[in-house]
C-alpha cells in the first residue's frame, strides 16, 4: 500500500471511529457532518469523498460492524466441529448474541438502525474485503445448506425471519431482561429458529 493510500485508509478509519462515538452518544438525529469531520481532524470534502451523507456513513459503520460480528462467529465454527446445518446455524447465533452481551453499545446501535436492506449487504458481503473470494454468511449457509441437501422454498425469506425474530427478541432481552434474561431465553428462541428452519425446508 503506498503512503498516499495510507493516509487515505487512516482519514477513511477515524471517520467511521469518531461516526460511530458521535451517534452512540448523542444519536444521529443530534450528530452533524460538521461535528464528525471536526472531530475527526479532517476536511469535509474528504468526509464526501467516502460518504454521501450521515445516513450512508451510520449503513456502512453498520455493515462493518454487523461484518465484524459474523466473521468472529464464522471463524470460531470452523473450529467448533459442529458439522448438522441447524447446529451451524445455532452456533453462529449463539455466538452472535454472546458478542452482543459484552457489547450493549453496539447493540442499541444496530438494532435500532438495522434495516432489511441493510442487514442484506451485510449477509452478502464478502467477509474480507481485501479477498472477493471468500464467502459471505449468506453463501456460506446456503454452502452448509446444500452439502446436507437442504433445500428451501425461499432461503431469503428463512433467513429474514431468522434475523427479525433474533434481532428483536436479543435487543429487548439483553438490554431490559424482557420477557426475561437472555439466557433463559435461548432454549425457546432456538426451538423457534429450528422451527423457522424445517418450516422453510422445500
Amino acid at each position: 500500500m503506498s503512503k498516499a493510500e495510507e493516509n487515505k485508509r487512516k482519514k477513511q478509519e477515524a471517520l467511521f471511529n469518531t461516526a460511530f462515538e458521535l451517534f452512540t452518544t448523542k444519536g444521529i438525529n443530534n450528530t452533524a457532518i460538521s461535528d464528525i469531520v471536526e472531530k475527526a481532524g479532517v476536511a469535509k470534502g474528504t468526509f464526501y469523498l467516502y460518504f454521501k451523507d450521515k445516513y450512508d456513513i451510520r449503513d456502512k459503520l453498520i455493515i462493518r460492524k454487523t461484518s465484524f460480528l459474523f466473521m468472529q462467529a464464522i471463524s470460531r465454527l470452523r473450529d467448533s466441529g459442529v458439522i448438522d446445518f441447524e447446529g451451524q446455524v445455532l452456533f453462529i447465533i449463539d455466538d452472535v448474541i454472546e458478542q452482543l452481551k459484552k457489547d450493549k453499545v453496539l447493540l442499541r446501535m444496530i438494532s435500532k438502525d438495522l434495516s432489511w436492506g441493510v442487514y442484506k449487504k451485510v449477509l452478502s458481503k464478502s467477509l474480507n474485503d481485501e479477498n472477493q473470494e471468500e464467502l459471505s454468511y449468506y453463501h456460506l449457509f446456503m454452502q452448509s445448506a446444500n452439502k446436507q441437501d437442504f433445500k428451501f422454498k425461499d432461503a431469503e425469506i428463512t433467513l429474514f425471519l431468522i434475523i427479525e425474530l433474533v434481532g428483536s427478541t436479543a435487543y429487548n432481552s439483553i438490554l431490559f431482561e424482557q420477557p426475561v434474561q437472555i439466557d433463559a431465553l435461548k432454549p425457546y428462541l432456538y426451538e423457534s429458529i429450528r422451527q423457522i428452519i424445517r418450516s422453510g425446508k422445500a
